[in-house]
C-alpha cells in the first residue's frame, strides 16, 4: 500500500514495477478494431513481415500508452483515499516501437506530490520497458490525483 505521507519522502525515486505483460497480435486487432487505427503496420502481419522495418506488426503508441493504467493499477496501491482520476499528460515519448510477441512491464517513479483542493495531485514518471530493449517503448509523465 501507498500512503501520502510516505510517499512525500519518496520524491524522485522508484516507487513500483509492474510485472511483464504480453504484448501480442490478438490485442494490437483488439485495440485496432476499438479505435479504428487499423494501418497495416499494426493489423497486416503478412505485409509487415514484407514491407515493415521492423519485419513484423508492431503496437500503436496510443496502445502502449494505454497500458499505464493497467500497470499503475497492478502496482500503485493508494491507501486513505477513495477515488483515484487520471488527470493527464505532461509529455509522452514512444523511443521504440513494440513488435507484436513482446514483453513490456512500467516503472514508476514520483515526481512531485501537490496539495489540492479534496486530495493531492501526483506527478509520475513512467517508463514502459521493452524486454531485451536498451530503449524504452514509452516514457511519461503521467498525472493522477488521489480524492480523500
Amino acid at each position: 500500500m501507498h500512503d501520502i505521507s510516505s510517499l512525500r519522502q519518496r520524491i524522485g525515486q522508484d516507487i513500483a514495477t509492474s510485472d511483464w505483460l504480453l504484448v501480442d497480435q490478438a490485442r494490437i486487432d483488439a485495440f485496432a478494431a476499438a479505435t479504428g487505427d487499423m494501418q497495416w503496420i499494426h493489423t497486416d502481419v503478412e505485409r509487415a513481415r514484407r514491407e515493415s522495418p521492423f519485419g513484423t506488426t508492431v503496437a500503436h503508441g496510443y496502445l502502449t500508452l494505454s497500458l499505464l493504467a493497467t500497470f499503475a493499477q497492478q502496482c500503485i496501491r493508494p491507501e486513505g483515499i477513495r477515488l483515484g482520476l487520471n488527470y493527464g499528460l505532461n509529455r509522452v515519448r514512444f523511443p521504440t516501437p513494440v513488435p507484436a510477441g513482446s514483453r513490456v512491464r512500467a516503472r514508476f517513479a514520483l515526481q512531485q506530490i501537490e496539495d489540492i483542493e479534496g486530495g493531492v495531485q501526483l506527478c509520475w514518471l513512467a517508463t514502459v520497458e521493452l524486454e531485451g530493449s536498451a530503449k524504452p517503448a514509452c516514457v511519461a509523465e503521467v498525472l493522477s490525483r488521489w480524492m480523500r
